[in-house]
């Protein structure tokens, strides 16, 4: 992908990062948008050689939302034609944000500006968010008559607990860095000039271990809080007869006695 498409998309020494690239719009997502970031998302998903992604914004925002220019359009078409075509663009939003939450490898969000609307839903799907001090972040839906669509309502109640998240989103108030982090609306902040080599350096971190056992592990912390004791053993139970199976535990057990023979 060129820089001049939407989406930016690179991976250097097996961190993919995903970059929104309108910085003209604050990066504002279109349908373009969600287009390039469902095949840039498939194509790292699929790539053996990317073992983490970053996802942050080109210039001065990570994304300040939905385009208004597009709702435009949508509120001009015949209104028989505004819910269908505002439910299939719906579609579009969600296949992009769940392939970035269900994606079997770290993620992180490295906020740079503003994560406004759909663009702090996108940053709340990762695993992790990493903010510039200048970062901040709002669910700023309900000032254009709306709610959250990008899965905001289901990632914010389990960082900050239903009450605070029905705050943020009833009253679509800004949120800075430091306050984020406080509620643990994000778990890092870092200086603007330190964000991009810092959450690569994180993603190299998390990423380290064997690729089978972090997107094992990830698929059934994912589901956990919807799940009983019970169904979280059993679900781990599985996960670990795959872990069993792989070349990275063989080796590593192979490893360990080894050492331990000298």
């Amino acid at each position: 992908m060129s820089e001049e498409t939407a989406i930016a998309y690179a991976v250097e020494d097996g961190i993919a990062t995903l970059r929104i690239n309108r910085p003209e719009r604050r990066n504002a997502i279109d349908d373009a948008t969600r287009r390039e970031m469902i095949a840039a998302l498939e194509e790292a998903g699929a790539d053996a050689a990317v073992r983490a992604l970053v996802v942050t914004g080109t210039g001065s925002a990570f994304c300040a939302g939905g385009d208004v220019r597009g709702m435009q359009q949508r509120l001009s078409a015949p209104a028989e034609e505004v819910a269908f075509n505002g439910w299939r663009r719906q579609g579009r939003t969600h296949r992009a944000v769940a392939l970035l939450h269900n994606f079997p490898k770290p993620t992180i969000a490295a906020v740079n500006g503003a994560a406004a609307g759909l663009g702090c839903d996108v940053a709340l799907a990762c695993d992790f968010v990493m903010a510039a001090e200048s970062a901040h972040f709002t669910m700023s839906f309900v000032a254009r008559g709306l709610i959250p669509d990008g899965g905001g309502m289901y990632f914010l109640p389990r960082r900050v607990g239903l009450a605070r998240a029905k705050e943020l989103v009833f009253s679509g108030r800004r949120v800075g860095a430091a306050e984020a982090l406080a509620m643990g609306m994000i778990e890092r902040v870092v200086p603007d000039a330190e964000l991009p080599a810092a959450a690569a350096a994180w993603a190299k971190e998390l990423s380290a271990g064997s690729p089978a056992a972090l997107a094992l592990a990830k698929s059934v912390l994912d589901r956990s809080l919807e799940m009983s004791f019970e169904d979280v053993l059993a679900e781990g139970a599985k996960a670990q007869a795959i872990c069993y199976t792989t070349g990275e535990h063989r080796a590593s057990v192979e490893a360990f006695l080894q050492k331990s023979k000298r």
